[in-house]
């Protein structure tokens, strides 16, 4: 032992004995005449003897809790354990849909979406998420991106028993699949609930494996729902504030009645961390839905209506005679921009510029709201539509398509089409668009509708009513046609070139997808005619 750390050594046990003889002292002082004071201390504590325990008294009432609750369902809540090449990981970190369009502090899938034990990259890893059973011969509901790539699925019970699974089908469009284990024996399962009917501050409980902590049950309340996340085509999520995790995804969120609302399947991290209170959970009528059809045919197949659809604007709305809103209230509903030939729109005489309000009776508040509840009708079904034409309230109805054979890939296509890697919302150069922007019909292209403040294309200097014309040397006339070509700029990992029309002017603007970009934009005060 060296001098120094003999010193120290010494200068702690000197302090601690000080701080002793001191707390001796103390009690000297305090008890007075030493033996008389311990005399009445051991009557006092006699006394205490003799009154018993304490016994604290509190209201009539006791404040409610899940407990019976959680012990009714979660023998149904399991684990699984998904063995998935290192490599296919590395390029799904951000699980649905990659989730790499949002910067930080925007919703993502747990990344890594699950929980994953480190292994070497060249080597398997094992990834472990969530999942609750639905029936009793052992099918099981999960996140896509909790096995998606996985060689091997294992499904983990409440009481501990392992079983390997089969993956009956997968749907990326909604991040869900269906998995199916044998057991000797009927499982415990969970019915699913009505999600239309949960409604903001609604208690609900999330119970799943996060960190690999089986059996963890949290809870909160219902915070909004709706929520498009730009995470996929039919984003409709309910946004809780109760802690989910890494390894929630695919666990199940439960309302008071024991039935499940939801699939927890992202969060808001600022810095991809853990939970902050803002999760989101995929409604159970669209769990139904998929898992319904992937069950009979292993597959999903989605409705198709044939239409263009775009946001209304303020301005929009007053050109359309729409009905007047409230001061500040965006204008409801879907403005068909354009009507795919021999789609189900086109025979039932849907036509440009005709406003849809209502689905089925359910109002329709913006394009991707007509996207979701058309993708969730059967090919075949007849529904009825409420729209508005020249000012003038009418109604239809309709057969709906099917999706998988329509010659072009959407059923309801939102104009205002989001390039989630930019952060650009954009839609085609309607009549009404071209009249406000000033242009003629000579001038092909797409208008930026929207911008997400602090994206990549924010921040490059995108502006709403900028015109893109070109992307990466490739003319576009559609929104779905500006982003495909910016995802193939994007798949070659160089910043996306786009040639913009701004008051009448051209420049060329390069977005790279970490943010940031340069503008090739013409002097204001060069008057040479280039």
């Amino acid at each position: 032992m060296t001098g120094k750390s003999v010193s120290k050594f010494f200068g702690r046990s000197r302090r601690t004995t000080l701080m002793a003889v001191m707390a001796g002292a103390a009690l000297v002082a305090e008890g007075g005449a030493g033996v008389g004071s311990a005399i009445m201390l051991s009557h006092a504590a006699h006394a205490q003897d003799a009154a018993g325990a304490i016994k604290p008294s509190g209201p009539s009432q006791k404040l409610p809790d899940f407990v019976g609750l959680v012990k009714q369902v979660k023998p149904a809540v399991v684990s699984i354990t998904s063995t998935i090449k290192a490599s296919a990981v590395e390029g799904e970190e951000g699980g649905m849909g990659g989730g790499g369009g949002f910067g930080g502090g925007m919703p993502f899938p747990f990344p890594f979406p699950f929980q994953m034990a480190p292994q070497q990259s060249h080597q398997m890893i094992e990834a472990r998420g969530s999942g609750f059973l639905i029936s009793a011969d052992g099918y099981v509901v999960t996140n896509n991106h909790v096995v998606k790539g996985a060689t091997k699925v294992t499904v983990t019970l409440d009481d501990g028993t392992t079983l390997p699974a089969k993956v009956i089908g997968r749907d990326g469009k909604t991040d869900l699949a269906l998995l199916k284990v044998t057991s000797s024996q009927k499982l415990p399962f969970i019915e699913l609930g009505e999600s239309e009917d949960v409604q903001p501050g609604e208690w609900v409980v999330a119970v799943g494996n996060p960190y690999g902590l089986g059996g963890t049950v949290t809870a909160g309340i219902v915070s909004a729902r709706g929520r498009d996340i730009n995470e996929g085509p039919y984003d409709n999520f309910i946004q809780i504030d109760a802690p989910i995790n890494r390894g929630n995804s695919g666990g199940p969120l439960f309302t008071q009645d024991g039935k499940v609302v939801g699939v927890n399947t992202a969060i808001l991290s600022p810095s991809g961390g853990g939970s902050i209170g803002i999760g989101f959970a995929i409604p159970s009528d669209t769990v139904r839905s998929v898992t319904d059809q992937i069950r009979k045919t292993g597959h999903v197949v989605r409705g198709y209506l044939g239409v263009n659809a775009q946001v209304i604007s303020p301005a929009m709305s007053k050109a359309l005679n729409l009905p007047a809103t409230a001061d500040g209230v965006p204008p409801a509903g879907a403005l068909i921009a354009s009507v795919s030939p021999d789609s189900p729109a086109e025979k039932a005489g849907l036509k440009s510029e005709d406003v849809i309000t209502a689905f089925n009776g359910q109002k329709v508040a913006s394009p991707h709201d007509l996207a979701v509840r058309v993708a969730s009708i059967a090919p075949g079904t007849d529904v009825k539509l409420d729209y508005i034409r020249g000012g003038k309230a009418q109604n239809l109805t309709l057969k709906i398509g099917n999706l998988g054979k329509a010659s072009n890939d959407g059923g309801v296509s939102d104009a205002a089409a989001s390039g989630q890697h930019l952060g650009v919302s954009l839609a085609p150069l309607s009549n009404d668009l071209r009249h406000q922007l000033g242009l003629s019909n000579a001038v092909k292209g797409v208008v930026v509708n929207d911008i997400q403040p602090g994206s990549p294309a924010d921040q490059a200097g995108i502006r709403p009513g900028d015109v893109i014309q070109a992307v990466g040397g490739q003319t576009v006339e559609a929104p779905r046609a500006a982003v495909s070509a910016v995802r193939s700029a994007l798949a070659a990992k160089k910043p996306v070139l786009l040639r913009i029309l701004r008051d009448g002017q051209s420049l060329f603007i390069a977005i790279s997808p970490d943010g940031g970009g340069s503008a090739n934009q013409p002097d204001d005060n060069d008057d040479d005619d280039n």
